[in-house]
C-alpha cells in the first residue's frame, strides 16, 4: 500500500521511496539546476530496506516516486533458527522474520526487538 507520491526534488536524506519495485531509504541526493533547454536532474543514491542493496538512479526533477508504508512494531523473540520466530506484543501473533547475522548474535530468546512491516515484507531492524 502506497502512503503518498512525491517528486524527485522532494526526496531528502532518510526518506523511504520505491525504486524499481523495491522499497529503499535515500542516502544522498544531488539536484542540478534547471538549464536553458531542460529541466533539473536528480541523482539519488538509496539502499534497499529489506535487501541492503545499493541503487543509484538519475531522473528528471519532475519524476514521481511512491513512498511505501512502513509499520514499526515491537515483538518478543521466541526462538532463533534460520529465521527468528517472534510474537507481536500487540496482536500476540507469531511470525517467522528474517534477521541480519550481526543482529542475530545480539538477541536472545525472551528479548524484545523492533520489526518493520514494509509493503507486506517483514524484517527485524534492532534490539530494544
Amino acid at each position: 500500500m502506497v502512503l503518498k507520491i512525491i517528486n524527485a526534488t522532494e526526496a531528502k536524506v532518510g526518506t523511504n521511496i520505491i525504486l524499481e519495485g523495491m522499497p529503499c531509504t535515500v542516502k544522498k541526493v544531488d539536484i542540478s539546476k534547471t538549464g536553458k533547454h531542460g529541466s533539473s536532474k536528480c541523482r539519488i543514491e538509496a539502499i534497499g530496506i529489506i535487501s541492503g542493496q545499493k541503487k543509484i538512479i538519475v531522473v528528471p526533477g519532475h519524476e514521481r516516486f511512491e513512498v511505501p508504508l512502513v509499520e514499526k512494531k515491537k515483538a518478543q523473540v521466541l526462538s532463533i533458527g534460520d529465521n527468528v520466530n517472534v510474537m507481536d506484543l500487540e496482536s500476540f501473533e507469531t511470525l517467522d522474520v528474517p534477521c541480519d547475522i550481526e543482529l542475530k548474535e545480539q538477541i536472545q530468546e525472551g528479548s524484545n526487538v523492533e520489526y518493520w512491516n514494509v509493503e507486506g515484507e517483514k524484517i527485524i531492524k534492532r534490539k530494544l
